[in-house]
């Protein structure tokens, strides 16, 4: 793989902590969600930080992939709800629900080009074979 870009972050202190890019431009507190036992403090946490750059990098795949085909889908927008769940091994996973909106084309179309984005799309290949990704694609 030739590398394009490399970013640095750290994190402290857990769910419970901080985490901080290495430039600067994030330094966010972490909080613990209710529904896995903590207080739903005012930070943010690490499926929320997921599910935003998921929504953003496979938006971008979208766009990608349609200037491929001459169209200008640029009012599309993707929203991605991100599960923690417990699995029966004691291990946790992740699963993805993309929500996919591409208005102003055709149903077929917008499906055609979710499954070419999911082809292009750093995230979707790394998740690729470890987190159920289902798509909500609408028009």
């Amino acid at each position: 793989m030739k590398i394009l870009y490399t970013t640095i972050a750290t994190a402290t202190g857990g769910r419970k902590g901080t985490t901080k890019s290495s430039d600067g431009k994030l330094d966010l507190a972490l909080s613990m969600p209710k529904g896995m036992g903590g207080d739903d403090g005012p930070g943010t946490n690490p499926e929320q930080l997921f599910a935003c750059a998921y929504a953003a990098c496979f938006n971008n795949a979208l766009n990608l992939v349609s200037r491929f085909k001459r169209m200008n889908i640029e009012s599309s927008s993707v929203t991605a709800n991100v599960d923690i769940g417990s699995n029966p091994d004691r291990t946790y996973g992740l699963a993805v629900q993309l929500h996919v909106n591409i208005p102003g084309i055709e149903q077929a179309t917008a499906e055609s080009l979710t499954a070419d984005a999911h082809k292009v799309c750093p995230f979707s290949n790394a998740t690729k074979g470890n987190v159920q990704v289902d798509f909500i694609v609408t028009v």
